[in-house]
């Protein structure tokens, strides 16, 4: 028989195991690989637009948080010619004015009858111009001071004289504040902060409370305090009440209370360098929220961008570097329950902070280093420090001597 020519087509589903059986054709896996491709880029492409948007979107509600104080700016800026300017040796440095404000008005009426405000706590942070150290400076609420002519809120212009400090944010509100500081200290003042009662206690819960130490146990009505001593991790209204606090706690001075209020301050920044805060979304979401939610600012400082460029700053100085001190005091000569400040230290720690100089500080009551003999006075009396000369100081220049303060590394139960 003769052999069949014709072609036949193969056989559409080959018995399984046929030996003879033909695969699929090699663009069918290359076809499902390029479908897979395709989704997978679509869903990387939906993600990314999605994730920016909601960064757009986190960006934009903690942006629109801050609020400017535009009538201070405009204060100040009419005033320009009455202020100081920065010296040759501070270029780059920065200089702070936080302000913590006992306004009783709005969210604060629980703390009190609304009526005129005043500057609960004052706190001059200056950064200096290497980012390498900050040095914050209470000035004592109560110590007298020549508070300058200041514009009230009707419009009208107060007179200059002899007054509390505290006195001037309720005449001249911050802008009041600033020229008083500027006036006294012959610093300039880039920035300023308020943060108020409120503010306060949600940056405190948006860190998940601050660890404090207690010497001894509290029980202040007032304060809404009632505390056991030793380590006490404090939240909100409980942190309030003891960094308010001031008749029931040591000798019921203002200067206790300040040192509280730096001890806070330090371990706050221990706590939000332990924690990763920083550096987790998750837990930094609501620090911003309630930072960015709580603070009133200059136009400088009052976005986004400039309070991140701060923390930036911030972050970068180490702990030991962070030095806490208050202006030195002691009782107004002419009435003990208000200060004055003690000369010529204060001098010459405002001088050194216009400079850019470091500041060194020693544990409360311990003797001051530069009164040691074999210091080298200078100008001011002053002694020369090795970081000075490290830097190439000559003779003459020399920084203050060393103040009582702590440094933000230091916990306060370790001290005794």
């Amino acid at each position: 028989m003769a052999e069949d020519d014709t072609e036949h087509p193969p056989t559409e589903n080959p018995p399984s195991g046929d030996a003879h059986a033909i695969p699929d054709s090699p663009t069918k896996p290359r076809r499902r690989r390029r479908r897979w491709l395709m989704i997978t880029a679509g869903a990387l492409a939906f993600l990314l637009v999605a994730c920016g948007a909601l960064l757009w979107i986190a960006y934009r509600k903690l942006d629109g948080n801050i609020r400017t104080d535009s009538t201070t700016d405009q204060l100040l800026a009419r005033l320009e010619a009455e202020r100081p300017s920065r010296t040759a040796g501070a270029r780059g440095a920065e200089n702070i004015l936080l302000i913590g404000s006992d306004d009783r008005t709005g969210a604060n009426a629980s703390y009190g009858e609304a009526g005129g405000q005043r500057s609960d706590t004052t706190i001059l942070l200056h950064l200096a111009a290497d980012r390498k150290r900050a040095t914050a400076v209470s000035i004592p609420r109560d110590v007298m001071v020549t508070v300058p002519a200041c514009e009230k809120p009707d419009g009208t212009r107060s007179k200059p004289g002899l007054a509390q400090f505290n006195s001037a944010f309720e005449t001249g509100g911050p802008a009041c504040s600033i020229r008083t500081v500027e006036q006294l200290s012959g610093i300039r003042v880039d920035h300023y902060v308020i943060l108020d009662f409120s503010g306060f206690k949600a940056m405190v819960d948006a860190v998940g409370g601050v660890e404090v130490c207690v010497p001894q146990a509290i029980h202040d009505k007032d304060a809404k305090l009632d505390l056991p001593a030793g380590r006490q991790t404090l939240h909100g209204e409980q942190a309030l009440g003891y960094v308010r606090a001031r008749e029931t706690l040591g000798d019921g001075s203002d200067t206790q209370r300040m040192g509280r209020q730096q001890q806070f301050l330090s371990a706050l920044i221990r706590k939000v360098e332990s924690q990763g805060v920083l550096l987790n979304p998750a837990r930094l979401w609501p620090v911003l929220d309630a930072a960015t939610s709580s603070v009133r600012a200059d136009g400088g400082l009052s976005s986004l961008g400039a309070l991140y460029d701060l923390t930036q700053d911030l972050r970068g100085i180490p702990s030991a570097n962070v030095v806490f001190l208050t202006a030195p005091r002691r009782p107004y000569r002419f009435d003990s329950d208000r200060d004055e400040f003690v000369q010529p230290q204060t001098t010459q720690l405002f001088a050194a902070l216009r400079d850019d100089r470091s500041i060194t500080v020693r544990p409360p009551g311990s003797p001051d280093p530069a009164a040691v003999a074999g210091a080298s006075p200078g100008p001011s009396g002053a002694a020369t420090t090795g970081s000075d000369r490290a830097a190439g100081a000559s003779p003459g220049a020399t920084a203050p001597p060393s103040f009582e303060g702590r440094t933000a590394d230091v916990d306060a139960c370790t001290i005794r």
